[in-house]
């Protein structure tokens, strides 16, 4: 539930000086998410929710990073048929629209109402992706067999929410099942999480262990360890999608 994730973040920028800014940020814009979600019904145009979730964009403007804030303060401005285009262009899988961080965060709540409702949206679905809404894959979980039903390596959607079953050797981006071109690190800083790369296509996904520690919210608690990903790009990897920090 959104609210969850909300309350999580919150409460994890009491605890971490480091990660304090980001989690405050991903708070607010996860309230503002779910304040709007309460509000979404399905709709046969997806530009049509723009009105109802143009609170998450004051969010920005007002608690966002610089750059964030400054391109969530001009789309405010747009006409709102420009603002509707943009949000049907990302909800058709666009490939320009990929990295288009607001408008995945104005249509997030939309697909988790939709997931809600079991109403599997009008999206394309590719191998890799959420099996519900087509989503890419922003966060992994490693669970014990018997919270990961059949499986241990659970991918989290960044787009409706859902988690679904993943084979453990393999690269969600290009598929690639050779593990010695699966490389895994890890930091003595952060022993619950790791990068899992791939050395074809250089994409990688973080996973967060949840074996040990089943409190954790993963597309939350990811941003406590920003530094790994910092590293990631350092070394020439580029993350399948972004998390909550846009990183």
């Amino acid at each position: 539930m959104i609210e969850e994730r909300a309350a999580r973040a919150a409460r994890l920028a009491k605890e971490s000086d480091a990660a304090r800014e980001p989690l405050l940020f991903a708070s607010a814009m996860l309230e503002a998410q779910s304040k709007c979600a309460d509000r979404l019904q399905p709709v046969a145009n997806v530009g049509a929710i723009f009105p109802l979730v143009r609170p998450i964009l004051e969010v920005a403007v007002k608690r966002g990073p610089e750059l964030l804030a400054d391109e969530a303060k001009k789309r405010l401005t747009e006409d709102e048929s420009t603002a509707a285009t943009r949000l049907v262009t990302y909800w058709k899988g666009d490939i320009t629209a990929r990295e288009d961080y607001l408008s995945r965060a104005l249509l997030q709540p939309y697909a988790e109402v939709l997931r809600q409702k079991n109403q599997t949206p009008d999206r394309q679905h590719t191998r890799g992706h959420c099996p519900f809404c087509g989503g890419a894959a922003w966060i992994s979980a490693r669970k014990s067999a018997s919270d990961a039903e059949a499986g241990f390596r659970m991918l989290h959607c960044s787009l409706c929410g859902l988690e679904w079953n993943f084979n453990r050797i393999c690269c969600p981006s290009c598929f690639e099942e050779d593990p010695y071109k699966l490389p895994v690190f890890q930091t003595d800083a952060y022993p619950l999480v790791r990068i899992e790369a791939c050395e074809t296509c250089h994409r990688y996904v973080k996973s967060i262990d949840l074996t040990k520690d089943m409190r954790p919210i993963p597309a939350v608690d990811d941003l406590l360890s920003i530094s790994m990903d910092l590293w990631a790009v350092e070394e020439g990897y580029t993350r399948i999608e972004p998390g909550m920090a846009g990183l």
